[in-house]
């Protein structure tokens, strides 16, 4: 989320998809720059590993950490600060990493910062991205699954007992099950390392150390967060990898894309991941040729939370599914920009299927409002979402149509933060429908199916639950081949078009913008700046 990860922006989709090419912005290739450049954020929910699955969190974390692997352009694995990373039988894995590498406070990368980091993360389940770490063996051992029990179930370990040190530099992990994507499973931000420094006695992870990690990445801290201003990093000299062409970034925080936009236009910022809404329309006349395109694995959905008696019935669900016509948004707010989506996983990842949602996601609005009376729908409607993230057009217009063609009132409702937006939802709050973004973790069908929809997914905050749906995702994982596993996934999706637990509506491009002072600004498909490519020309 990522998720990867959470999209806090409003995401834009993938047009005939794959045949669009990543268009690095501004200029040529091969002169190295200097200088600082700006990039434009929204707050991060949280600057450590264990805890960042939303897309801004991740840009930073991705300056200041180095990934075991990173993707090639067909979506493969590749060794980045790991040496190698292999198994016989895809349940034993054993990982070395390359020697020499350090943190930015001059502490080596070992195999125990990697031990001690995901121990952390899995420890009593209670990190955002504990989720990740459960397929190792032991998991249920430092984190019991919750249950109705007094007192609750406690952990009877408190390390995974799946994780080995075999020397400085290679450790093993054992996981409950074979896993076949799990080396790709291991670019994503719950896998980056942690210095020793980052650590309390207990193994817990220090309070200071969340607004100014220590990590091992091309960048390290210039100071500590400033909560909704900046995060600045400065390039890290001793970096192993790679070496940035710039000698930092500062990550500008924004409440309001169209703040950000007018410093665009302005010169005061260097990089708008997504060009607002309400600018698409004139933003080849303000940008040119810094009006920029590329892949993106964005899928944009709106959420029915389970814990709301009011979206308890099926039926329900898909007759609001049915009362939006996603193409007409999709041609008036994004001018064409993305692509309504009528399936629950993006193009960009194999085992992709058009139209898996079938006649719950076509738009339909005789059949939609006769079946939203028959079954007693809500009188009134709201729809939740991130005021910093440019939603507010297509919120609009969905609750426009939800009222003209199911009869209801339909109010959408502004959260300040994206961060916010999740506390709340975390917390069941009454929010209505609330709106969600997903930006894969890393290229895999899977992803998009188990922490969005399992019953422990990491980013399941609805609280869809279904056993066979478990089942299915499970057995993909431990299939044998790719194409095994993508045949259980698609029988599990088959699942959420049954049981609506969301509503697809659109997947996603990367339309950015970016100033006079920069070049060769590629977007990837986790909607991150790429931070070695990126130049400053002043």
């Amino acid at each position: 989320m990522q998720v990867r990860r959470l999209a806090a922006w409003t995401a834009i989709p993938l047009s005939a998809a794959l045949a669009l090419s990543a268009c690095g912005g501004g200029g040529d290739s091969g002169s190295s720059s200097s200088g600082t450049v700006r990039i434009g954020i929204a707050e991060p929910q949280y600057l450590t590993p264990a805890d960042t699955n939303e897309t801004s969190g991740s840009q930073v974390l991705a300056a200041l950490y180095a990934p075991l692997v990173n993707y090639d352009a067909d979506n493969k694995p590749v060794e980045v600060q790991a040496d190698s990373i292999t198994s016989s039988d895809n349940k034993v894995w054993t990982i070395k990493i390359k020697s020499g590498w350090t943190f930015h406070n001059g502490e080596a990368v070992t195999a125990d910062s990697y031990i001690d980091a995901w121990n952390a993360a899995a420890y009593k389940g209670a990190s955002q991205n504990a989720y990740f770490f459960s397929q190792i063996a032991g998991y249920n051992d430092v984190a019991p699954a919750a249950t109705t029990a007094t007192p609750s179930p406690q952990p009877t370990a408190q390390k995974l007992s799946g994780l080995k040190k075999v020397d400085d530099t290679t450790f093993t992990v054992t996981l409950s099950a074979p896993f076949s994507d799990f080396k790709t499973m291991l670019g994503y931000t719950a896998f980056y390392p942690l210095p020793k420094a980052a650590f309390n006695s207990d193994g817990t992870v220090k309070s200071d150390f969340k607004d100014a990690p220590i990590g091992d990445g091309p960048f390290k801290m210039d100071g500590t967060w400033q909560h909704d201003q900046k995060i600045s990093v400065t390039k890290y000299d001793d970096y192993k990898g790679e070496q940035p062409k710039v000698t930092g970034v500062q990550f500008t925080i924004y409440q309001q894309p169209s703040a950000e936009y007018a410093d665009l236009l302005a010169g005061n910022n260097d990089v708008m991941l997504t060009i607002p809404t309400e600018n698409l329309s004139t933003a080849e006349g303000d940008l040119g040729d810094r009006y920029l395109h590329s892949p993106a694995s964005s899928f944009q959905f709106l959420a029915f939370p389970t814990y709301d008696k009011n979206f308890s019935n099926v039926n329900v669900r898909k007759a609001i599914s049915m009362a939006i016509d996603r193409q007409a948004i999709v041609d008036q707010v994004f001018k064409g920009s993305q692509k309504a989506a009528y399936s629950f996983v993006s193009p960009v990842v194999g085992g992709y299927r058009d139209n898996t949602c079938g006649a719950n996601c076509e738009f339909n609005a005789t059949e939609a409002k006769k079946l939203y009376t028959e079954n007693g729908g809500p009188s009134k409607l709201e729809i939740s979402y991130n005021a910093d993230g440019g939603h507010k057009d297509w919120v609009d217009a969905t609750c426009n149509q939800l009222k003209n063609n199911l009869g209801v009132e339909c109010v959408g409702i502004p959260t300040a933060k994206f961060a916010d937006l999740l506390n709340k939802v975390e917390k069941k709050q009454e929010v209505g429908m609330f709106r969600m973004g997903w930006i894969m973790d890393y290229p895999s069908m899977e992803n998009y199916l188990g922490p969005l929809y399992s019953t422990n997914g990491s980013s399941n905050y609805y609280g869809y639950s279904n056993s066979e749906f478990d089942k299915l995702v499970q057995e993909g994982r431990e299939a044998s081949s790719s194409d095994a596993a993508i045949q259980k996934w698609q029988q599990a999706e088959d699942l959420l078009a049954k049981d609506m637990p969301v509503l697809p509506l659109r997947f996603g491009q990367n339309n950015y913008g970016i100033s006079t002072k920069v070049k060769n600004v590629e977007i990837d498909l986790f909607n991150r700046v790429d931070l070695l490519k990126i130049e400053y020309t002043g």
